[in-house]
């Protein structure tokens, strides 16, 4: 078949492939877009299309097999893959709700820790915590700027050493991530 041919029954059948494709997809610029592939395909593979044989039932095959394609990869990339235990996030449903349980206790754990620290420690740090600038907390505790900032670094490292021990490895990992 020739090149010229080839592309006169294309033209031929042009009806029959948008009517075709219009049904598998349900779309018009679906079906316009599946059209187009199927006549690039086809044009790209021109030279294994045997001459005597069914050249409409050729491109059909081919618009069919490339919407088959393009169906599978859209329901592959909509699938969700579930590797926690009990399958969370399959049963989770579309809305997600974080419980801040854990956050608050710990938030309530921290500031306990935070407390039983010494004044000369503690008072910096949570002034420094509260927004305050080290040369406005040197200011208005009537200390030198060194003296502030060494005792909040004091603060932090004796919060560090206590949460070690009230949580061990866990804090260790968590600490480690966030470095």
């Amino acid at each position: 078949m020739s090149t010229i041919e080839f592309y006169g029954q294309l033209n031929q059948l042009n009806a029959s492939l948008h009517s075709f494709a219009y049904n598998l997809t349900k779309s018009q610029e679906e079906a316009k877009d599946l059209y187009q592939e199927t006549a690039f395909r086809a044009l790209t593979n021109k030279d294994k299309f045997t001459p005597g044989t069914n050249f409409k039932a050729w491109l059909f095959t081919i618009m069919k097999n490339i919407f088959i394609n393009n169906y599978r990869k859209k329901v592959k990339s909509a699938t969700i893959v579930d590797t926690t235990d009990n399958l969370y996030y399959l049963n989770s449903g579309n809305v997600s709700l974080e419980n801040e349980g854990s956050r608050n206790l710990f938030m309530q754990e921290l500031m306990g820790i935070i407390n039983q620290l010494e004044d000369s420690i503690r008072i910096p740090f949570e002034m420094h915590y509260d927004g305050f600038k080290y040369q406005e907390i040197a200011d208005e505790l009537n200390l030198p700027l060194g003296t502030v900032k060494s005792r909040i670094f004091f603060a932090r490292k004796e919060l560090k050493e206590q949460m070690r021990v009230m949580y061990g490895d866990t804090f260790a990992m968590r600490e480690k991530a966030s470095a």
